[in-house]
């Protein structure tokens, strides 16, 4: 379904004095065929402002782009027991590489169908095969014990906090600063909940550019997240954390989300795909002791349309 929204500048006055402008507004709307008295409604009500005198838009334009999650101007999807399957994860092959200097894996076979033959009944064949990996490969989970030396490793997490995760997802595709500030998230309660960033940059995966100038979570926002009581935090991007050589090898993100117990998941990909509130992200990495990250199948439970 196509998803609509309302760019305009607007003059907020109060019954009380004072006032309000902005330029370049941009804000969710339940269709096309929105009354301009009724955006003024929506405005008042997403920015939660009390004893407005008046509002007037100007410059109002009504277009087709993926809603970001304007605060109580769309309603979050009521209880459905119809979902679809979004899958975002980047598919696993011989020789991809995830990031530079990371091995990329190698696929060998330990019985191929044609050798498997003679070991079974007439037209009963099987194929085994060995995988060599990195455990940041594709799409893949960092815990505790990817940072700390005495943290949780990949076995000692709670399944109850990867999967079915009331998902909060943040759309920042036509975002042009790459530092992802705290201020993002103020309007949204992230208690529990996966917080998903959809920068759009999986769309360099594979390719040289995917490892320079990408979007990154910031130290403020990290520790936002954390005082907020996330519960995971995933990207679609190469790092969390800024990779350039202007960050000194500091880690500020993954210091202080792995730190709280907070699952980073990274590399995601189809996030355009997931609605800013209401579906459901499960990503469960293998039961492995002394490993501190694990490639994923990371997906998402998204609610169907009434």
């Amino acid at each position: 379904m196509p998803e609509y929204r309302a760019r305009f500048d607007a003059r907020i006055d109060f019954l009380n004095g004072g006032g309000l402008t902005a330029e370049g507004f941009r804000l969710d709307l339940p269709s096309r065929d929105v009354a301009e008295s009724e955006i003024g409604r929506l405005l008042v009500q997403h920015l939660g402002l009390a004893m407005v005198g008046s509002v007037v838009l100007t410059g109002l334009e009504i277009v087709e782009e993926a809603h970001k999650g304007s605060r109580g101007v769309i309603e979050a999807p009521a209880e459905t027991d119809a979902w679809h399957v979004v899958d975002l994860s980047h598919p696993i092959s011989e020789g991809l590489v995830t990031l530079p200097g990371i091995p990329a894996p190698v696929i060998t076979p330990l019985l191929t169908h044609a050798d498997s033959v003679a070991r079974y009944a007439p037209g009963t064949v099987f194929a085994m095969d060995v995988i060599t990996i990195a455990g940041n490969t594709g799409t893949y989970l960092d815990s505790p014990y990817h940072r700390y030396p005495h943290g949780p490793d990949l076995s000692g997490l709670d399944l109850a906090t990867l999967v079915d995760l009331p998902a909060e997802v943040f759309h920042l595709d036509d975002v042009t600063g790459r530092e992802i500030p705290a201020s993002l998230f103020l309007d949204r309660d992230v208690r529990g909940r996966a917080v998903l960033l959809h920068t759009g940059w999986s769309r360099h995966f594979g390719t040289p550019a995917y490892a320079n100038g990408a979007p990154y979570l910031g130290a403020e926002a990290a520790d936002h997240l954390a005082e907020q009581g996330a519960t995971l935090v995933g990207i679609d991007s190469v790092n969390i954390d800024d990779m350039s050589p202007d960050a000194g090898g500091e880690r500020p993100a993954h210091t202080r989300l792995l730190g709280d117990g907070i699952h980073v998941v990274e590399h995601l990909t189809g996030l355009a795909q997931l609605p800013p509130s209401g579906s459901r992200f499960t990503a469960a990495p293998l039961n492995i002791r002394g490993l501190g990250t694990s490639p994923v199948r990371a997906f998402a439970r998204v609610p169907m349309p009434a």
